[in-house]
């Protein structure tokens, strides 16, 4: 494209998503690429505009008032840019009308149809369900499945290449009877994505190419133990802004404007988080927290993985994150005595009114507790997903008495390997104080050995992972000094002991001296570090803890600034608070003022107003759901 043999001095990028549209204006100045200003309006893709140029055009319009800057001349963009006014290039991504809606269809649960569903979240689609021939349910339940749920592209898998093709025959009979209609558009073919045994390729053309536009591409599976992911991802991502989105209102003009293939939101998120692993030589876990959904991404080892929570979220899902992790784990977090019942309404509420913030720090630290639960469940659900693909030879094969493979799976993610953690979304990008935002990421991923952290400033993440895929230099720039905000770094040996045991001793080369810091069980320590500052850091653990290196054994390392610091974290891992109420308010108030995270005088007004009672141990870790949801309905 021109555009890469010229020098860019404007860029325009815009996310359009399913409530508001995001302009960004990034410029060169002097030497360096930096991020000048953004806009934001509510999205025009429902009734009664109808057209999501009209909330994209109002957007570029909100950046041009800013800068006093012409950006449009008469219902286009003004381009190139001459002298102050217009751009040289831009960029948009979208998850507007839902965002990009899939559903997968495979022949064994836990080998192609796994493989099909890391391949639709790594594009940035929202896996509706998953369809396979040894999942539980009737084809009669499975036609129905796919009736209902109108997807807008179907990825079916299965088989390694060479392999048998009944089964794979009996999938499209399957998704044939189903009928599947399109979200958006009455006249064009529902596309199909193939990516199974290439023997079976032209079988499933017959069956289904007279009812839906079939796309062959390379095997998900081509060996039991290969996976190959790419040439899928890059065909869902060509037919979700070519062929779906194109029958959505507006987007065929949003496309003419585009220098780049307009990206679902997500795989834009996905695309920056793998560029800055490579450009940083990291491994780095990312998480984007919203109304509705928490999308998990992780770069371990040059393995990239993106999971969806659908169902838990900060306003639409709150009451789903309550279910699903229950009242005590919820509570746990809270310093001070809640009424279940009170506290159902003001979640309920929440839901009903999604728009809504708290408006007393009470309210806050109980949407805090939740967001750490949201947080924990969709991490837990991204460690699951998230595993390298390896064959394991099993006698009980599926259907068969055969001998057969399957995809045992090694857990990609090791915490103690885990570079940096960025946070996303408004529960984290806006929280009030920068330290609840670090405790709420120290908390629910328990990070191990030293680890920094960082939050994205103004969720411009989409707009980079766009823009990163034709100019990865620029994006990278911008998203270093323009869109993370460094939090600090967390020192946490991994380990258990008693309260007040020895933990481990760090040193710290701190810019002002030397400062050693000999942590006891079950304690949280600050030291200031600024932003651009650096030391190097030497942990002794006790004979009981890690650090990366072994139980008792010195690691050294490098802590990055930040606006909170150095945290070291002496808290042990797995992290459990005291099983006893009024011993865990009170840690738990110890915790919180040692990061400043609330104003001691508020916690100790909460509990002086809202004493804890002396109600059952609370046992962190698992989901305790108990039809919580149902009692919110009943009242």
């Amino acid at each position: 494209m021109e555009h890469r043999d010229r020098e860019l001095r404007t860029i325009l990028a815009t996310d359009v998503g399913s409530t508001t549209t995001k302009a960004i204006l990034i410029e060169k100045r002097g030497d360096e690429y930096r991020l000048v200003t953004r806009g934001e309006v509510p999205t025009t893709v429902e009734a009664p505009w109808e057209n999501v140029m009209i909330g994209v055009r109002k957007s570029v319009r909100r950046v041009a008032e800013l800068l006093d800057r012409p950006m449009l001349e008469g219902p286009n963009l003004i381009r190139p840019a001459r002298g102050e006014a217009g751009v040289d290039y831009y960029v948009s991504t979208s998850s507007a009308g839902g965002g990009l809606q899939m559903m997968v269809a495979g022949l064994v649960s836990n080998i192609s149809a796994s493989s099909a569903n890391r391949a639709a979240l790594g594009a940035g689609a929202v896996v509706l369900d998953v369809i396979a021939v040894d999942d539980g349910r009737s084809t009669s339940e499975q036609i129905t499945r796919i009736t209902e749920l109108r997807p807008d592209i179907i990825l079916m898998s299965g088989g390694v290449d060479g392999g048998s093709v009944q089964y794979i025959a009996a999938i499209a009979e399957t998704i044939v009877q189903a009928n599947p209609q399109p979200r958006f558009g009455a006249t064009y073919k529902l596309p199909l994505i193939y990516s199974g045994n290439k023997d079976a390729a032209e079988d499933v053309r017959n069956i289904v190419g007279q009812t839906m536009e079939v796309h062959v591409v390379e095997n998900l599976r081509p060996r039991h133990d290969v996976e190959n992911l790419g040439p899928a991802r890059e065909t869902i991502h060509e037919l979700f802004m070519n062929h779906v989105m194109a029958q959505a209102p507006g987007y065929g003009e949003l496309m003419d404007w585009v220098d780049v293939t307009i990206m679902p939101t997500p795989g834009a998120v996905g695309r920056i988080i793998s560029v800055m692993a490579e450009q940083y030589k990291a491994n780095i876990i990312g998480v984007d927290i919203g109304g509705a959904t928490t999308d998990v991404f992780s770069s371990f080892g040059g393995l990239f993985n993106r999971t969806v929570s659908a169902n838990l979220g900060m306003s639409y899902s709150i009451c789903n994150v309550l279910e699903e992790a229950g009242f005590p784990n919820i509570l746990r977090w809270v310093p001070f005595g809640v009424d279940e019942e009170q506290c159902s309404d003001w979640i309920a509420n929440k839901m009903v009114r999604p728009t809504v913030i708290p408006h007393a720090m009470r309210n806050l630290i109980l949407e805090q507790a939740i967001a750490r639960e949201a947080l924990r469940l969709s991490f837990a659900h991204h460690k699951s997903l998230a595993k390298k693909v390896e064959k394991e030879e099993i006698s009980a094969g599926w259907r068969t008495q055969q001998k057969m493979f399957v995809s045992a799976g090694q857990e990609i993610i090791q915490m103690m390997g885990l570079d940096m953690l960025v946070g996303s979304g408004g529960a984290l990008s806006h929280a009030p104080r920068r330290e609840q935002a670090t405790m709420m990421l120290i908390d629910s991923f328990q990070p191990e050995g030293i680890t920094e952290l960082c939050v994205d400033s103004i969720f411009m993440m989409p707009h980079l992972g766009v823009l990163s895929t034709t100019h990865p230099e620029i994006a990278a720039e911008v998203f270093d000094k323009d869109c993370l905000v460094r939090l600090g770094t967390v020192i946490a040996p991994s380990g258990k002991a008693r309260d007040g045991q020895p933990v481990a001793t760090v040193k710290i080369w701190h810019p002002t001296g030397l400062i050693t810091e000999k942590v006891a069980y079950g304690s949280l320590k600050r030291i200031p570090l600024g932003i651009g500052e650096t030391a190097e850091v030497a942990i002794d653990p006790a004979p009981a803890f890690d650090m990366g290196q072994g139980k008792g054994k010195r690691v050294r390392g490098t802590a990055n600034g930040g606006l909170v610091g150095i945290v070291i974290d002496a808290r042990g891992r797995p992290l459990e608070l005291p099983e006893d109420p009024r011993e865990r308010v009170r840690k738990l108030s110890e915790w919180l003022v040692a990061l400043n995270v609330y104003p001691e005088e508020a916690l100790k007004r909460y509990q002086a107003e809202f004493p804890i009672a002396a109600a059952s141990p609370v046992k962190g870790g698992q989901a305790q759901g108990g039809g919580v949801f149902g009692r919110l309905w009943k009242k």
